[in-house]
């Protein structure tokens, strides 16, 4: 096999363990799209506050699901989200969005309807995508899968880091990475856990750069071997 093969990459793992930013990396190292399914969930709760539907009314969420474009454009320092052609992509990382997205992600059939369209995305391969349950349920034959973990505490360090929140924040931010983390794991379509075929990587003591490379050793692998990883 060559190079020239078009992957998919897929990247699990919980809230803060670093997968946006190794997705990212991966994806500009070799050339390939960023699919973030974060920001698809993210895009719909938004949509779900502006037209004030129920977090818990998955009949409802799947309307507006049907009813919504969201559209993924990468760009270097990552992708540019589009809900119904209107840019989104800094309003879908406040927090409201990102608790409401958690909240969202529960539901059986809007998790389907989200799948159907990632699936479409990265049909052709190319792909890089990041989440809870790509190599388990969007992409189960994808050619690499990653679970990428980290102590709780460290994944708490993180988060306050991305946000620049304020050091007596550390508890709130705790408690909402927990919380998040238990319906993640717990929820009945999905669940958050490793692909059995997947690679785990603990970045608890690692760098950026030594998961990047890491993650990009996989790759090269399957690419020169042809063979899932």
């Amino acid at each position: 096999m060559t190079e020239n093969r078009k992957l998919v990459i897929a990247i699990d793992g919980p809230a803060g363990a670093g997968k946006s930013t190794i997705a990212a990396r991966l994806a500009r190292k070799f050339g390939y799209v960023n699919l973030e399914s974060g920001a698809m969930y993210r895009a719909l709760a938004l949509k779900a506050i502006e037209r004030d539907i129920g977090f818990d009314d998955e009949t409802a969420l799947l309307d507006l699901a049907q009813r919504s474009k969201i559209e993924l454009l990468p760009r270097l320092d990552g992708n540019r989200v589009l809900l119904d052609g209107r840019d989104v992509s800094i309003r879908i990382r406040e927090r409201d969005v990102t608790e409401a997205a958690s909240k969202v992600s529960v539901h059986p059939r809007v998790r389907d309807w989200m799948v159907a369209r990632q699936r479409e995305m990265g049909e052709q391969g190319g792909v890089v995508m990041e989440g809870r349950d790509i190599g388990t349920k969007v992409f189960p034959n994808a050619e690499v899968k990653i679970f990428l973990e980290a102590d709780p505490a460290v994944r708490v360090e993180r988060r306050m880091k991305q946000r620049e929140t304020a050091p007596d924040q550390a508890p709130r931010i705790a408690a909402e990475l927990l919380e998040r983390d238990h319906r993640d794991t717990t929820r009945a379509t999905s669940p958050l856990v490793p692909a059995e075929d997947a690679v785990i990587v603990d970045s608890t003591h690692l760098t950026i750069d030594d998961v990047v490379a890491r993650a990009e050793e996989l790759v090269k692998r399957a690419l020169a071997s042809g063979s899932p990883l």
